[in-house]
């Protein structure tokens, strides 16, 4: 994928100015956990579609510390992994949760994480094109479904090393089977590359 091609990473300040738009919107609280699936979990359009509650709640029936996604959801043989669950989108999943398991016909092995109006299940192209509607309301120019994940992942790779991990870890978050590709999703840092020529 060209450089220029490739979808803008969010500030933390625009992700929070997401996040707020988000709870205005019709299903706002759906609508931030799509959100932070990406964001905070990196997942694909096809994975958060693909999401069943199943992945992401442990033996006691309450939403765990870790999302286990299977192959079969994610792109191919290797996609699958477990990942560690940040603590806002959590705190977004269960208050989901909460929410649609009250219903009676409701069955954690089933049901899909995002649903919509008519079906119980979201199509990964309607979860991309609705980052783009929310995108193009937000004014954010160049971002797409795909930047949460880039985002996601760049942070994680500039902040492995602070808890003692490597890039190799975040290859595993991120479901890829080849290091190149992450690497060629991590946003490079002109302030960072410029502070570290004056310590050469």
């Amino acid at each position: 994928m060209a450089l220029g091609k490739q979808a803008k990473t969010l500030t933390q300040k625009q992700i929070e100015v997401a996040l707020s738009y988000l709870a205005t919107t019709r299903y706002g609280l759906r609508n931030q956990v799509i959100f932070l699936l990406s964001t905070k979990a990196g997942l694909r359009a096809k994975e958060i579609a693909g999401l069943r509650w199943s992945m992401v709640v442990d033996a006691n029936g309450q939403v765990g510390n870790s999302i286990n996604i299977t192959n079969a959801v994610s792109k191919g043989r290797n996609g699958g992994r477990s990942l560690p669950i940040n603590r806002d989108l959590k705190q977004h999943l269960v208050q989901l949760f909460d929410q649609v398991s009250r219903h009676a016909r409701f069955d954690v092995h089933a049901a899909y994480v995002v649903t919509t109006e008519r079906a119980g299940f979201a199509a990964a192209q309607s979860i991309v094109n609705q980052f783009a509607k929310w995108y193009s309301d937000l004014g954010f120019v160049g971002c797409s479904s795909h930047s949460g994940r880039r985002t996601f992942i760049t942070n994680a790779a500039r902040k492995i090393s602070t808890v003692g991990g490597s890039v190799r870890d975040v290859q595993m978050m991120a479901g890829h089977s080849n290091l190149n590709t992450t690497q060629r999703y991590i946003e490079v840092d002109a302030e960072c590359q410029r502070r570290v020529v004056e310590l050469v």
